[in-house]
């Protein structure tokens, strides 16, 4: 198997060996497996990262209320 990526739109597809020696050219080139796995898993890598950075801003909030807090005291 073989990823390929249109140069006018943009589109990344994954096709056989043979497939892909035949589109290869000037509209089409090959590109990295892991090129393929990052367009089209985008979606999710997006949410999970949200989420983690949702808490990571939750969390350091908590820390300085804490040390305001002590500072106070």
């Amino acid at each position: 198997m073989k990823c390929l990526k249109n140069l006018k739109t943009g589109d990344v597809i994954r096709v056989t060996d043979t497939q892909a020696d035949n589109m290869a050219g000037s509209q089409w080139i090959f590109i990295t497996k892991s090129e393929w796995k990052s367009v089209t898993r985008k979606t999710e890598k997006q949410e999970v990262e949200a989420v983690k950075k949702e808490e990571t801003i939750s969390e350091k909030a908590l820390k300085r209320k804490k040390l305001k807090e002590k500072q106070r005291a």
